[in-house]
């Protein structure tokens, strides 16, 4: 069951939502999926910006992957630890490192 609103500090706010959304919601809490529609509209809140936070972070993925800079620091880095890397792949595979 959701709620949210006991967990966090809230904020009111008003929003005009379509009608036909409003009447589908109200399925859900007639039948007690959410206690309140304002804990099922929170929750889709949540759920909606946490998917563009995830989306944002692709998109900086995506940069780093064209950054001519990062991928320089990105390979001297890497560089730096192929030794220790490879002793390790030799420990997992039962290897004495050498």
């Amino acid at each position: 069951m959701l709620n949210h609103q006991s967990q966090f500090k809230t904020v009111r706010t008003t929003v005009a939502i379509p009608e036909d959304l409003m009447k589908r919601t109200q399925h859900f809490v007639e039948h007690g999926t959410v206690p309140n529609r304002n804990a099922l509209i929170v929750a889709a809140l949540e759920q909606f910006v946490k998917e563009l936070e995830r989306q944002e972070i692709d998109r900086q993925f995506d940069l780093m992957a064209e950054d001519e800079a990062y991928q320089t620091l990105n390979e001297k880095i890497a560089e730096g630890f192929s030794e220790s890397d490879w002793e390790a792949l030799e420990k997992g595979e039962g290897h004495a490192p050498g």
